[in-house]
């Protein structure tokens, strides 16, 4: 076989240099994010170490008290209202974000979809500290007067519900983290969607179905995997938040028992307490509570890939 003037050129030393530069570059960004991630990493965990002789990880982890004073520290009502807060927002976005994905890549017009996507894409864009504090000065005032006097009324009867409506709530925090997780979930799950190729949609069409029952059976079956990944996205994104649930959530050092008590996630409580941290134990404890959330955050990855894989194979299955 005659090798092409062409192949005669890319098969030489000389031209594969840059191949060989760029192939050296993108390796070196990637082990420069992992040695950020790991350098970070070992930091928390060589300046928590006090935290860890002193209370040990099932002590630390399931303490359910924070006293600066007494010099006590457990991480347990930051984790539950992290968990809370975070999987409360997303009972909200997940089905609200989809189903606006779905209407807007498969069943609006043009000049409603464009605009509508640009707010969308404007929205996921606004500060925290903004979202934060509309849901301080408008929205936790409006929640405390309506929904919830209404539910603790209504159903006072279950447990968690029957607490006095505050506003500034476990409950509204967590509505905040959903109006700040939908966005981020319409938009990745909107291109998801956009990159089915339209012959799948048209070949189901043309024996037959329906437009929902394409969607139902075609559709969302065969990005199962994107839309996963952009809820598992938003996930972290509750998980982490700080400023917006710093301003809603009541800052309250106690694992909530009720709906609409005041309470803290394990972000909101750094930011509020580790520049007033007064002691040596104080802040090793607060970096304590980084490394358990970036454990949490971890989990919340490994089981992201392996949703996303499994999705991907029942897909191509």
């Amino acid at each position: 076989m005659t090798l092409t003037p062409l192949r005669i050129r890319l098969s030489t030393p000389v031209a594969r240099i840059p191949d060989r530069l760029f192939a050296l570059l993108a390796g070196s960004c990637a082990a420069l994010a992992l040695l950020l991630l790991g350098s970070i990493a070992v930091r928390l965990l060589v300046s928590s170490a006090p935290t860890w002789e002193t209370f040990g990880v099932a002590g630390f982890v399931l303490g359910s008290t924070w006293n600066v004073g007494d010099l006590v520290f457990g991480a347990l009502p930051f984790i539950v209202g992290t968990i809370i807060t975070a999987g409360l927002a997303m009972v909200v976005a997940v089905p609200l974000g989809i189903l606006a994905a779905v209407y807007l890549a498969e069943l609006a017009p043009a000049w409603i979809a464009r605009p509508v996507v640009v707010l969308v894409e404007l929205i996921a864009a606004i500060p925290s500290v903004v979202v934060g504090l509309w849901g301080l000065v408008v929205f936790a005032p409006l929640m405390r007067d309506t929904v919830e006097t209404w539910v603790a009324g209504t159903f006072s009867a279950v447990p968690w519900l029957a607490t006095t409506p505050i506003g500034n709530d476990i409950f509204t925090a967590s509505l905040i983290l959903a109006v700040m997780a939908t966005p981020t979930i319409v938009a990745i799950s909107r291109e998801v969607i956009l990159t089915l190729p339209q012959s799948y949609r048209e070949a189901y069409v043309g024996m037959g179905a329906t437009r929902w029952e394409t969607i139902r059976t075609v559709v969302l079956p065969s990005v199962r995997a994107g839309l996963l990944g952009a809820c598992i996205l938003a996930l972290g994104r509750a998980m982490g938040e700080t400023m917006a649930v710093t301003m809603t959530i009541g800052n309250a050092d106690r694992v909530p028992t009720g709906l609409f008590d005041q309470g803290q996630t394990i972000a909101s409580k750094i930011a509020t307490s580790f520049v007033e941290a007064s002691s040596t134990e104080e802040t090793g404890a607060l970096l304590a509570l980084a490394v358990v959330l970036m454990v949490l955050t971890l989990v919340v990855g490994i089981l992201a890939r392996l949703l996303v894989g499994g999705a991907r194979r029942d897909a191509h299955a």
